[in-house]
């Protein structure tokens, strides 16, 4: 046997080395204890101290990304010679703060935008929002990078936080969750407005999703839950729009879709058209 692997520059290497994996590990057992204590704390205290959850997602990543910092550092310093390589980056830190910025300016651009994201509060997890021409979803997870949204198709969109704060962002569930949903139909010039007012208007209000979302003082002035108005007068149909109420933006979709099926099968029973495009064509000889 070789015992000349057993020398004393060989053992030290083999001791840096195992001290790597030790702190390293350390590392990772802190992250999960850390991650653990900080979910225990969310239910703890979330209901009493009205703390957000997207508060505690972002804390997560800053406490990471701590623990790793303070782990390189401690092999730094302990490993005289990883503590010269350190000292000569240090010297040079200006050359590789401009290459590493040049090279990294559109993930530090994240970052910041991610910090906004967290102080200014635009949507938290949990909202519904829609960003720029980008599908409406559910807020799932907002990281340092990216924020991922998840569609109601059950897909996942990831848009970097640098885009996010470039983009106009509607927000349903910001302040107050309900919605106003337009319910729009046409009808034949020859249709009675009056009955197809009426026949909307208890089809809405009949809706196990319909809010009424009256003041007390419009409840006394006779104001209607379900207001419809005609709002134009079409080529061939008169347009009929109702205001319907809802509590949030997902029950409305909901109620709306229910909503086009009855009235049109309530307008089949009252003799009301729903008219198909036509043209009146005059001969002149």
């Amino acid at each position: 046997m070789d015992w000349s692997i057993f020398n004393k520059e060989n053992f030290i290497i083999i001791k840096y080395v195992i001290f790597i994996i030790i702190t390293i590990g350390l590392a990772i057992v802190a992250i999960k204890i850390s991650r653990k204590f900080i979910e225990k704390s969310v239910d703890k205290f979330s209901s009493v101290m009205h703390l957000q959850k997207s508060n505690y997602t972002f804390f997560k990543f800053i406490v990471n990304f701590i623990i790793y910092s303070i782990a390189a550092m401690i092999i730094f310093y302990a490993i005289p010679e990883l503590r010269s390589i350190g000292l000569t980056i240090l010297a040079s830190a200006g050359v590789l703060t401009a290459i590493i910025g040049f090279a990294a300016q559109e993930a530090f651009s994240n970052i910041i935008s991610g910090i906004f994201i967290f102080i200014f509060k635009p949507f938290l997890v949990g909202d519904q929002i829609k960003i720029g021409n980008e599908e409406s979803g559910i807020v799932e997870d907002i990281t340092l990078r990216h924020t991922i949204i998840k569609s109601f198709e059950n897909k996942r969109i990831i848009i970097p936080n640098a885009k996010i704060s470039s983009e106009i962002i509607l927000n349903f569930s910001i302040y107050d969750s309900k919605i106003c949903n337009f319910v729009e139909f046409g009808i034949s010039y020859e249709s009675d407005v009056d009955k197809a007012f009426a026949i909307i208007k208890n089809a809405a209000m009949n809706h196990s999703y319909f809010l009424d979302n009256r003041t007390e003082q419009e409840k006394r002035n006779g104001i209607d839950s379900v207001i419809t108005r005609i709002i134009s007068l079409g080529d061939f149909s008169v347009n009929i729009r109702a205001y319907v109420w809802s509590k949030n933006p997902s029950e409305g979709f909901i109620m709306k879709t229910d909503l086009y099926k009855i009235v049109k099968e309530q307008f089949q029973k009252e003799g009301i058209e729903i008219p198909y495009p036509h043209r009146t064509i005059i001969n002149k000889s």
